[in-house]
């Protein structure tokens, strides 16, 4: 089931949030930065996100096992996408089920409402995200480096130029 993020879902998703990037980014971000990593700290970050009704969760058994951030692109460094999906993230077990893809329609969906039709998201380029989002058909539309712990990441942002069909 996917729903609209409400106050009191922050645990849930600072704990998704967290446990999605010690698995998801083993092996590509240093483990100093990983295990510094705290659900707890991070709950009034998403609680402030919650508070702006920007977020869907995924539920499963009355469980949140995913969630995704959305709003307007926030640096207009690429003015014809409007829309950003700031972050998406499942719990190792419930990826591969079509949750990722049920989140970015009901993204794209409310996008469409508040009469945005383009969006970007950026992702590590040595993540499988990045096949998700061309299979779902965005475009690699920039690339970007970033240090993490003294590491050199690439990021690369991924374009759609309509949300109709997504």
């Amino acid at each position: 089931m996917i729903r609209q993020g409400r106050i009191g879902d922050e645990a849930g998703i600072a704990n998704i949030h967290v446990e999605s990037w010690k698995s998801t980014y083993k092996g590509l971000v240093p483990d100093s930065f990983l295990n510094s990593l705290n659900a707890e700290k991070r709950k009034p970050v998403w609680k402030k996100q919650l508070e702006s009704n920007s977020i869907f969760v995924a539920e499963e058994n009355g469980q949140i096992v995913g969630f995704a951030s959305y709003g307007k692109e926030r640096t207009s460094k690429h003015p014809f996408y409007k829309g950003e999906l700031y972050a998406m993230y499942l719990l190792a077990e419930h990826q591969r089920k079509g949750i990722g893809k049920a989140l970015l329609h009901k993204i794209a969906q409310e996008l469409v409402d508040q009469d945005i039709h383009t969006m970007l998201t950026w992702a590590f380029e040595e993540n499988g995200a990045c096949q998700f989002y061309e299979a779902l058909g965005g475009k690699r539309i920039d690339r970007a480096e970033m240090i993490i712990d003294g590491k050199h990441l690439s990021e690369v942002a991924f374009g759609w130029d309509t949300l109709k069909n997504l």
